[in-house]
């Protein structure tokens, strides 16, 4: 019988992420607290550029994306957002979407695999995503839920499950 297997991947849906962008930018063309003071979020190259006249005003920017994010179904670990600092008379905060597992998380999913999951499971690194298998379904459901509960800061997805 062959290996029952899945991949693990950290993926952002890049047209989820745009239409969030979308939504936080008329809802800050729209709201009073914002008008007139020259608020903004949009892109630069592969980041994310939120520009405002106080620090406050650009955390409060930030905080609309995260909500739009959360209600497209994107989580927040994806999302790494620099320390607010200030460019001439305007603060700006860069953001950006993580995309793909890093060598260091990879190897760090990996140990957790080998150190708590069932015994006769197999991982390997391919490029940014991680390949586990076994020849039962149920050490492989196991991995998911160990890999679901632990502590990692990226956002992680199952796929391929066969």
């Amino acid at each position: 019988m062959a290996d029952s297997s899945f991949d693990v991947v950290s993926k952002v849906d890049k047209q989820e992420a745009n239409n969030a962008l979308n939504q936080a930018q008329k809802e800050i063309e729209q709201r009073y607290d914002f008008k007139g003071t020259g608020a903004s979020i949009e892109w630069s190259g592969e980041k994310i550029m939120i520009k405002a006249s106080s620090e406050d005003r650009a955390k409060a920017i930030l905080d609309v994306f995260q909500s739009k994010l959360i209600k497209r179904g994107i989580s927040l670990k994806s999302l790494d957002s620099g320390e607010p600092y200030p460019s001439g008379k305007e603060t700006r905060i860069e953001s950006e979407l993580k995309d793909g597992i890093t060598q260091e998380n990879a190897k760090k999913i990996n140990k957790i695999i080998r150190d708590e999951g069932p015994k006769g499971v197999k991982s390997q690194i391919q490029g940014d995503e991680l390949r586990v298998q076994s020849k039962s379904r149920d050490d492989l459901q196991a991995v998911i839920a160990l890999l679901k509960g632990s502590d990692l800061d990226i956002d992680l997805q199952f796929l391929n499950f066969r």
